[in-house]
């Protein structure tokens, strides 16, 4: 792995669930198998397709593809892409927004692929996706109130987990 990215060894990182990485490759393995054998070879559950579409389907994937790319590049960039001598919450940019742009951004890929063909099975496994993110989010949650007590606690309280309110985005243009 780049080391630039890499998070082993950081003291300024709180770690993450010990099957995350894991876990979010089976599941990236699942869905691609999933999608591609549903939606370009058997075509057994993609007949929403012949109600929405293509020039719905296909710039709505393409904008939430982008917004996946987008939270997912500036996510990394602001965890690994410095180290942090004195150990803090991570607040600024997408993380000034929502708690776990990174896993949201992964979503999005999902949501983003499924768009182009609408796969019942996709959009199952998808279900199952989200639910694996909100749970090794959770974990996480636990390993950074347990390293950076009251002031995680009060991130959490000002900063949503997943989708930002309309009040932060206003907040952020008046500065």
């Amino acid at each position: 792995m780049n080391e630039q990215w890499g998070h082993q060894n950081r003291d300024d990182l709180a770690g993450e669930h010990r099957f995350g990485d894991a876990g979010q490759l089976v599941l990236l393995v699942a869905f691609v198998f999933t999608w591609i054998l549903d939606s370009f070879v058997i075509h057994y559950s993609t007949f929403a397709v012949r109600y929405v579409s293509p020039f719905i389907r296909v710039p709505l994937g393409l904008v939430i593809l982008g917004l996946s790319i987008f939270l997912v590049t500036e996510g990394m960039r602001i965890v690994f892409g410095e180290k942090r001598e004195i150990p803090a919450v991570i607040t600024k940019g997408v993380f000034g927004r929502m708690r776990h742009p990174l896993y949201l951004g992964s979503i999005l890929l999902y949501v983003g692929l499924w768009s182009f063909t609408l796969s019942l099975f996709s959009a199952l496994l998808i279900v199952v996706i989200i639910a694996f993110y909100h749970f090794i989010a959770g974990h996480e949650e636990k390993l950074l109130v347990a390293k950076f007590g009251e002031e995680y606690k009060q991130y959490m309280r000002t900063v949503p987990m997943w989708i930002p309110r309309l009040s932060l985005i206003v907040r952020d243009k008046e500065r």
